[in-house]
């Protein structure tokens, strides 16, 4: 049979052609449009929490302030969950104990939860003693002073995370209530005091979250890992981690999970520790022994054995952080509430609920949009993680907070997180080089070849630290500038 002629072949050829340049057309939009998406998303939430705001305080004074101060307050909150929930949830990414989709929603969940359950109804409103109260008591200095911390501690932390460094939101804001107490009644506004103890807290955090979490470490390869039978040695030890762990994590969550709700003395504390850690012990020897059976004799088998676990620390801690760290986008922005519609500052105040939800919608919101950045480099490219090395950074974590807590000491549960991954990584890096001294080989090596074996990656240590260094000065003198912006725009009462 004889086929027919195309009768219109240039015609088709002019189609396809057309076809394919609209096709690759869409390609490139979806391209360039990807990035902007987030942004879109975030903006879509600062003006719901614009319009929910005036439509709850329209009919009362000062409802324009509570509107521009609620949306600075969602803006922080997206912030504080883009930047600090990775030190949550990125160890255990990193050591793949959990994938990023289902880090993002479990931190989601457990963040609103925290913030929504146990964050609190009374908050410290002049930021944990920072300013003295009366040094900004007029009405209109003080709304003026929390709108500036509140916008650039959000500013600072929003830089940040774009130039991906972990930093401390509670130095963020703290930095921000500083510079704008300054800018309002000077230096001797200042509980110097004060700041000279969150200062000590750079180096106190950080060092003691990097020794315990390489105390672990040790304690792991000393008693599992360079065993014969690693697999037997698994199961003796194993469930004792694992108590230790759920002792540790029952502790904290008693003074710091769920203070808000109800407060534990800290002998109290230790004693829910013990009483879950033994036990839980005991349940798990069992378990482990019918999890391991058939493993073969090596790490990777060992690696199982610490999934689960991790991934309910990394849950446990998020909530922690919802309870606790809401306070850092919210607790300005009820203070700027309270001001207008009670005429007057005040060292605490009562959160109404709807500031309490835009502070928890934003955590989740910013982390699910802006998060996987700061939980890649946390988890991942800092130094490698697994599932033993990432559980030792959680249970560092808990163990300096309640530390800290024994001494009263304040301290960043940011920069002790960090402090664990940069502990097991230098852990690694001087066990390594002991094994290699010990067989002679180490001089014999070249620099180059000994530099590479370094397996703390060092441009993020001087990032990190820069960060870490200047956030309360960075945050202040910003602080600061918008608190005179401010003035001179709105005028001092």
């Amino acid at each position: 049979m004889v086929s027919k002629p195309d009768p219109n072949p240039r015609g088709i050829k002019t189609l396809d052609k057309d076809l394919g340049r609209i096709s690759l057309m869409e390609q490139a939009l979806l391209f360039t449009s990807r990035p902007l998406i987030a942004p879109g998303i975030a903006l879509a939430f600062l003006a719901i929490v614009g319009i929910a705001a005036l439509a709850l305080t329209v009919a009362q004074p000062g409802a324009f302030i509570v509107v521009i101060a609620a949306v600075i307050g969602g803006y922080m909150a997206l912030n504080i969950g883009a930047n600090d929930v990775a030190n949550n949830m990125g160890p255990s990414v990193g050591a793949k104990a959990i994938t990023l989709g289902g880090a993002l929603v479990v931190a989601a969940i457990c963040e609103t939860a925290g913030a929504l359950l146990a964050g609190g109804d009374v908050v410290n409103t002049v930021s944990r003693g920072i300013i003295a109260p009366e040094s900004v008591a007029a009405p209109r200095v003080f709304i003026w002073a929390m709108m500036a911390a509140l916008l650039a501690g959000a500013l600072w932390i929003n830089l940040a995370t774009w130039v991906g460094a972990p930093v401390s939101t509670t130095h963020s804001i703290v930095g921000g209530v500083m510079g704008a107490g300054i800018a309002a009644a000077g230096f001797a506004a200042v509980n110097w005091p004060m700041m000279g103890r969150i200062a000590a807290s750079w180096v106190i955090s950080p060092v003691l979250g990097g020794l315990i979490a390489a105390l672990f470490l040790a304690i792991i390869h000393n008693r599992i890992i360079y065993r014969q039978d690693k697999i037997a040695a698994a199961r003796v030890w194993v469930p004792v981690l694992i108590g230790v762990m759920g002792g540790v994590f029952a502790c904290y969550m008693a003074l710091k999970g769920l203070s808000r709700l109800i407060s534990f003395p800290l002998l109290d504390s230790l004693l829910i520790g013990l009483a879950v850690g033994v036990p839980l012990t005991l349940v798990m020897r069992p378990v482990i022994r019918r999890q391991s059976e058939g493993m073969e004799n090596r790490n990777k088998s060992l690696k199982a054995l610490f999934a689960i676990p991790l991934v309910l620390s990394a849950g446990l801690l998020s909530f922690a952080h919802g309870a606790n760290d809401v306070a850092n986008a919210v607790g300005p922005l009820a203070a700027i509430v309270h001001a207008v519609q009670e005429g007057g500052a005040s060292e605490q105040v009562v959160i109404p609920v709807w500031v309490m939800i835009i502070g928890a919608l934003g955590l989740s919101i910013g982390l699910i949009l802006f998060g996987p950045k700061l939980i890649h480099i946390v988890g991942s490219e800092i130094t490698r993680l697994n599932a033993m090395r990432a559980y030792c950074v959680a249970l560092s974590a808990a163990v300096v907070v309640i530390i800290a807590s024994w001494l009263g000491l304040p301290v960043s549960s940011t920069h002790i997180a960090i402090g664990g991954v940069f502990g097991v990584g230098f852990f690694r890096e001087w066990y390594h080089e002991r094994i290699l001294r010990e067989n002679r080989s180490m001089d014999a090596l070249p620099v180059e070849e000994r530099t590479r074996r370094k397996v703390v990656r060092r441009v993020h240590i001087m990032t990190i630290l820069a960060a870490w260094v200047i956030t309360v000065p960075a945050a202040a003198t910003l602080s600061a500038v918008l608190f005179l912006i401010f003035i001179a725009l709105g005028g001092a009462a």
